[in-house]
């Protein structure tokens, strides 16, 4: 084909430049990729065409691109299949990208062109359906990089075409989910763009601009009206802190919760009063709409923020640091003025006793705080006596326990109060002559079982008033004996732990469950049976606590790869790898002795079980390691007729036995790779039937709605549902493929109801619906803002879906809508709130990138795309601005006051720092817009009078 297109060429009578021949020749093969699509024939031919010289890399990926904008070519197939021939033709030339994919003598004119066309098909492969086979988006993402890359001087480009380039780029980066390498190189290109583009064309715009926006900002704060009847900052705290109460700056970090709390207190200004007044509204209407996490919210209401004398309650450390800080006593009373009972000698009341009075009064509130309530109990199959208890009693008594509120007031606002005989657990623990913390000791070391431990332990969870309580007893005992190394104790302690799923809820309200993590590391670190009297029995202990450290970090999402004990630094990876298969070959000395004399142990039908020098001389560490090596190869023998059935079953029982369950985690997600190879489903669905029986089912105690094991000999199912859900639910499984694995399914769709873990095949979602999510929360955040409720705004959540340039992005767009409608405040708040909330550790600080990213992005389309809502957007961006600086300077201070003299920029950079930079790059940019933000800036007084540095440098 090739030589006869070169002799046509050759005898043509009207010879052709070199380039129209080249673009001939490869469109007469672009041209049948319309007819055959992703047709292999035709990719050879280019290939052949390519190697040989005769079509020149930067020829065909000119037509290429041409020939991408039409509809016809719009098959992924193809489309991938040209990409890459470009793509691979380059990479083996070993060239430049110029000179490769572009030419040598191209003019910066003609490369923009090429880069547009680019850029077109970035476009259409972000539009088209996504295929599991090609990897369009990719390949179009590294031609344009390479296109980019070639890009040397548009100062030459003319304004009306650059913006041209700008707007198509932009576009991209505003509106589609890019690949990091390609955004981070578009915005470059824009950059670019923009400095070429200059002010000339905006010089009369900005006069104008300067004349028809107000001033009123200027004149005094820029935080807003300073309402006090918004609940909007506070129940995004809340909601965060509860959500996330295992992390820093979580409801169990309780230095972390006080700082943030000291940083809103300062940021809002408000009174103390107020301050509680909207604290408390917030918590309640949190706990209204809370449904069925209605019990977690009433423990964090009655429990944590209100809790017992014997543990300083949140507010209360909060208070003593304000305090610290120069709010006089004074400022945290208030005379309580009520027509019905009369305060003698001027009793003044505190101002949380004041707030609470004012929201006890909301009776429609406290009543669908009381439904949300009864509907979990309900659902917890709570006895109707219980049912029948009324949230505000509960706290209301809890107050006048405290001293918070006077009991005078107590029956003022509910009479009742003072003939409920409900049977606390301090009275319990009264009748035995003890104190509840020694009551709580002596019946978690008594020696009883699970069963009968249950229901108590239940009673203790319903008891809000003495979780924290319950909580610090906990955390001493199992740090007591992981220093003791009482493996019997522990074992049982943290069966207890991952058996009753509610208890580590409720603890982690109240205490850093990553101390216990840490402690169970430590303990098993260091732990083997080589001295103890019954290794068997010890082994058994020992695997409840690798199952509760696994379970707990996999469950509330906690960092446990390493930790540093004092000055000790201690490495915890042997808890990950846990669903490797090694070959055996590759093993270490130690871990090849180990598999030798376990697999013998297991799967040799000579063998006389495992003795107990087999479980003297094995680091528990090791056989964790080894257990998903073992079964596989022993399947492996099975399959290759090895070893019999009857001698493969015997060994897997061992491992759903109590000796070894402990191991199942990775078991199971190794085997759950091996079955979309191998189809393996009766292995699996054998390890899960074992411990899942069809006769099993978990015993509920009916007067809490505690679920325990029915037979806790055994690994609880919903632990093995916890630690492999994701494994175990590839997108390959289907209902009704295989008889096994449907049985599979419907044994593990019980215990989903049971536990934590969502084991049921989730629906295929495409790419551009999960896209959509973070715009739909954050607007699902505004909308419930603006109607009055307590609004939720997952920012981690939103950050693993897109990056955070792009949620930002989202961001400020659905605030502008909403402040065009009047509800600047409301978007200040929720801005403030994403721009300033420490995330956990693996969230990039979103406050610079907003600064230094997003803003310059903002106000340059600003100035080249007015708008009707120009004005709004400058007064937004300028509010944001300022009350995101404000609130990181008061987070930073609050920081050093609460958490014992740290200095960390938990927002990455300092708020000086931050509003120093932006300064200069507004004042170095000269645009109108920014200069109009600057004057802004600089016209706050309480904004100059926290940045005085940043202030001088507008000048």
């Amino acid at each position: 084909w090739l030589n006869l297109c070169k002799m046509l060429m050759s005898k043509t009578l009207s010879p052709q430049l070199p380039e129209s021949v080249q673009v001939d020749l490869s469109n007469s093969v672009l041209v049948l990729c319309r007819s055959y699509p992703g047709d292999p024939d035709l990719q050879h031919y280019l290939k052949h065409a390519i190697h040989d010289g005769a079509l020149p890399i930067s020829a065909f990926v000119y037509t290429l691109l041409q020939a991408a904008r039409s509809s016809e070519l719009h098959a992924p197939s193809t489309l991938d299949m040209l990409c890459r021939v470009a793509l691979d033709a380059h990479y083996s030339s070993g060239l430049a990208p110029i000179g490769s994919v572009v030419s040598y003598e191209e003019s910066t004119a003609k490369v923009l062109g090429i880069v547009q066309d680019a850029l077109a098909l970035l476009r259409t492969a972000h539009t088209l359906p996504l295929s599991p086979f090609h990897r369009l988006t990719t390949s179009a993402s590294e031609l344009v990089i390479l296109l980019l890359s070639c890009v040397s001087d548009i100062s030459q480009v003319s304004t009306a075409q650059a913006m041209v380039y700008f707007a198509d780029a932009n576009d991209l980066l505003q509106n589609f989910q890019l690949a990091t390498d390609v955004r981070q190189v578009l915005e470059t290109f824009v950059l670019s763009l923009s400095l070429s583009i200059g002010d000339d064309a905006n010089a009369a715009r900005e006069a104008h601009m300067l004349h028809s926006i107000p001033f009123t900002l200027g004149k005094g704060s820029l935080h807003g009206s300073g309402s006090e009847t918004d609940i909007v900052t506070f129940s995004l705290f809340l909601h965060h802190i509860v959500s996330y109460k295992t992390r820093q700056f979580g409801a169990g970090d309780s230095q972390g919760t006080v700082a943030v709390l000291v940083a809103l207190f300062r940021w809002a200004a408000w009174s103390p009063v107020v301050f509680y007044t909207q604290l408390f509204l917030a918590a309640f209407t949190c706990l209204s709409q809370s449904g069925s996490k209605a019990l977690i919210w009433k423990a964090f209401v009655i429990g944590r923020l209100t809790c017992p004398k014997q543990l300083p309650h949140l507010l209360h450390m909060f208070e003593t640091v304000v305090n610290a800080e120069g709010v006089t006593s004074s400022d945290w009373v208030r005379s309580v003025i009520n027509d019905e009972v009369s305060f003698h000698n001027g009793d003044q009341k505190r101002a949380m006793q004041s707030a609470l009075q004012t929201n006890f009064k909301r009776t429609e509130l406290i009543s669908q705080c009381d439904q949300a309530i009864t509907l979990a109990r309900r659902a917890n199959l709570i006895h109707e006596d219980d049912l029948l208890r009324s949230f505000s009693r509960d706290l209301l008594q809890n107050c006048v326990y405290l001293d918070q509120v006077t009991v005078a007031l107590g029956l003022i606002i509910d009479p009742s109060i003072q003939n409920d005989n409900f049977p606390r657990l301090q009275t319990e623990a009264r009748e035995t002559g003890l104190d509840v913390e020694t009551y709580l000791e002596s019946k978690l070391s008594s020696d009883i079982s699970l069963e009968e431990l249950a229901p108590w332990i239940s009673r203790i969870i319903s008891d809000d008033s003495s979780d924290n309580v319950f909580a610090a007893v906990i955390i001493r005992r199992f740090t007591s004996l992981a220093a003791a190394y009482d493996v019997d104790a522990l074992g049982d302690l943290c069966r207890l732990l991952y058996t009753i799923e509610a208890v580590l809820e409720i603890v982690a309200l109240h205490v850093k469950l990553s101390e216990l993590i840490l402690s169970g590391i430590s303990f098993l670190d260091k732990y083997d049976c080589e001295t103890v009297g019954d290794p068997q029995a010890a082994l058994g202990h020992l695997g409840n606590v690798v199952i509760f450290v696994q379970h707990t970090a996999v469950r509330f999402h906690l960092e446990v790869d390493l930790y540093a004990p004092g000055i000790r630094v201690l490495c915890s990876t042997f808890l990950r790898p846990t669903d490797i298969i090694y070959p055996i070959d590759s093993l270490s000395n130690e871990d090849g002795q180990a598999f030798a004399v376990w697999f013998k142990a297991l799967f040799d039908n000579s063998s006389e079980g495992i003795e107990d020098n087999i479980l003297r001389t094995t680091q528990p560490k090791v056989l964790l390691r080894i257990s998903a090596t073992l079964v596989f190869h022993a399947i492996k023998a099975h399959t290759q007729q090895k070893i019999d059935k009857e001698t493969l079953m015997n060994g897997i029982t061992y491992f759903v036995g109590p000796l070894l369950n402990w191991t199942l985690s990775g078991i199971i997600k190794a085997l759950a790779r091996e079955i979309m190879q191998q189809r393996m489903y009766a292995f699996i669905v054998l390890i899960l039937s074992k411990q899942s029986h069809p006769t099993f089912q978990p015993r509920r105690d009916s007067s809490r709605g505690t679920t325990i094991a029915g037979d806790v000999s055994f690994l609880p199912s919903s632990c093995i549902a916890t630690l492999c859900a994701e494994a175990v639910q590839p997108s390959g499984f289907q209902k009704g493929q295989n008889e096994y694995i449907d049985d599979a399914w419907d044994r593990l769709a019980f215990y989903e109801a049971h536990s934590s873990a969502q084991l049921v095949v989730p629906p295929v979602i495409s790419r551009h619906v999960w896209e959509e999510e973070p715009r739909q929360l954050i607007q699902t955040a505004l909308n419930m803002a603006r109607a009055g409720k307590a609004p939720f705004l997952d920012v981690a959540h939103c950050i693993k879906i897109v990056p955070p340039t792009t949620f930002l992005q989202l961001l400020w767009a659905e605030l502008v809508i909403f402040a065009s409608v009047g509800e600047t405040e409301t978007s200040r708040r929720i801005a403030s709130f994403v721009l300033t909330m420490p995330q956990s550790s693996d969230v990039l600080p979103l406050l610079p990138i907003f600064l230094h990213v997003v803003t310059p992005s903002i106000i340059f389309t600003m100035n080249h795309q007015q708008t009707p809502d120009h004005m709004t957007k400058i007064e937004l961006l300028v509010t944001t601005i300022s009350s995101a600086l404000t609130a990181a300077l008061h987070l930073e201070l609050g920081i050093r006051s609460s958490m014992s003299g740290e200095h960390r920029f938990v927002l990455g950079q300092p708020s000086s720092g931050m509003a120093r930079k932006l300064a200069a790059d507004l004042r170095e940019s000269g645009d109108p817009t920014s200069r109009l933000v600057l004057q802004k800036l600089a016209s706050s007084q309480s904004f100059a009078a926290n940045f005085a540095v940043s202030i001088n440098e507008l000048g």
